[in-house]
């Protein structure tokens, strides 16, 4: 049994790993990665954002060819089966793991495949895929493990009509009417990508409002818009059983309902990829929800082992894992690119898609804080008239007196994209956090960035 000796060893190389794998080889560190998948990427790259950001851009693609008179005169409109689409998300798949294996290698990353366990606190187990049994010492530990769908005992996922958000990837077929069951972030998304494809969707929701975190007036144009698209959305519904069929599911309500499909797919919840990582063996207990706690620094009770990424809970984004795991590198290794993760701007990528940042208006009003809102409708603006994307809007929050920018929340075209220049503003200092800025900044045209200019002038006039 060969024994290796490294200075940090991250388990998992998802963002979260991959950012603290970087940070600590750039601070001069010898670093390991282990992984139980063969392929680096972790659930991201192979079974979460990059696999359904790449379906939903394909079938925006078809939605655009099926409504587009220009492309409507060459023929009658495309159907797509879901196997179809996914081929296309699968070839995304195979670059990521490309790219990010060069990663390793250019920074002399060593990795590892196998299912890792602690033996100690500075002593990790690895079972290699051959059932040959590694030992690595270390001096740190990142774990990064991340999370993967919630699995409620009384639920049969083994039944063949039965989905979760991995096992949804392998549908060999397209559902005439898919369930799904939770209307978080993960629900709506998959809700756009099979309305998308014609398939009829029932929602469930067990809350009154759909992604209640969100600016009120933004969940509302959500939910008009899914609905729009045959999405018949069902509020303060819960479960009591789901009976599967040969060629179908029953879903029971509670509230007496009982609703048929083709299959269900479960969206409701995800857990910390922790219960084979040994934790009692070094004093570590996670959450009900297999989370780890953390502090500012992202160490965890034992001084030299730290977590980031969804295994650690909010916010559960990519985008913020990336930046937990290379802070928590970064303390562990002691330079000075840590900081706690926090202001992170919300990427969801429904049909249309929404971002927001900062503060909400109810959040504003319950704070009673002076405020004043701009808005710019795309359907007014000239880029989204050639992009044929009229859908959406740009809302900035703004404080009255001040004119100190509270909160940009954008539905619709690019809004992922756009929100980060109301992000960069924001981050400025002073006076350099004004709407101001955007009256007096000459902006390029036609784009959809000119929407800042047009919300800004639209909130000034609100002003007296």
């Amino acid at each position: 049994m060969a024994v290796y000796n490294y200075d940090v060893v991250v388990l998992g190389s998802g963002p979260a790993g991959e950012g603290a794998a970087m940070n600590a080889a750039k601070a001069g560190r010898k670093v390991a990665v282990i992984d139980d998948r063969r392929l680096v990427g972790g659930n991201c790259t192979h079974l979460g954002t990059i696999p359904s950001k790449a379906l939903r851009h394909s079938v925006r693609q078809i939605m655009q060819y099926n409504t587009n008179p220009l492309f409507r005169q060459i023929g009658e409109p495309r159907w797509f089966s879901f196997p179809d689409v996914l081929q296309s998300a699968e070839r995304v798949i195979s670059k990521q793991v490309t790219s990010r294996t060069g990663y390793y290698a250019r920074n002399r990353i060593d990795v590892f495949f196998g299912s890792a366990s602690f033996a100690d606190e500075q002593t990790i187990q690895v079972v290699c895929p051959n059932g040959v049994v590694e030992t690595i010492v270390t001096k740190q530990v990142v774990i990064a493990t991340g999370s993967r769908p919630y699995r409620p005992l009384d639920v049969d996922f083994s039944h063949p009509r039965v989905y979760d958000s991995d096992t949804i990837l392998n549908l060999s077929h397209t559902p005439r009417r898919l369930i799904i069951y939770g209307a978080g972030v993960i629900g709506c998304e998959y809700a756009s990508i099979f309305s998308g494809l014609g398939v009829l969707v029932d929602l469930i929701d067990n809350r009154d409002r759909l992604l209640s975190f969100l600016d009120d007036e933004i969940s509302q144009a959500l939910s008009y818009h899914l609905s729009n698209n045959n999405v018949m959305i069902r509020h303060n519904e819960e479960y009591e059983r789901i009976e599967g069929q040969e060629h179908g599911v029953i879903l029971h309500l509670k509230s007496g309902k009982k609703i048929k499909a083709d299959a269900l797919l479960w969206c409701n919840g995800r857990t910390g990829n922790t219960d084979k990582l040994g934790l009692e063996n070094i004093g570590l207990k996670a959450n009900g929800r297999g989370q780890i706690e953390v502090d500012h620094q992202y160490r965890t009770p034992v001084q030299n082992v730290y977590a980031a990424g969804d295994v650690i809970g909010w916010p559960s984004l990519a985008s913020a894992a990336y930046d937990q795991g290379r802070s928590a590198a970064g303390n562990a290794v002691g330079n000075d690119s840590c900081r706690f993760v926090n202001d992170v701007p919300t990427g969801i990528y429904t049909i249309p898609e929404i971002s927001s940042i900062g503060k909400s208006e109810q959040e504003l009003t319950a704070e009673k804080i002076p405020y004043e809102v701009g808005k710019a409708f795309f359907k007014g603006m000239a880029r989204a008239q050639i992009s044929a994307e009229p859908v959406g809007m740009l809302k900035i929050l703004f404080h009255r007196e001040t004119l100190e920018i509270l909160g940009v929340h954008c539905f619709g075209y690019q809004a992922s994209e756009i929100v980060h220049i109301g992000q960069a503003i924001m981050n400025q200092q002073g006076e350099g956090n004004t709407i101001k800025y955007f009256v007096n900044t000459t902006f390029n045209y036609p784009t959809m960035a000119e929407a800042y200019r047009v919300a800004a002038f639209d909130g000034l006039n609100r002003l007296f």
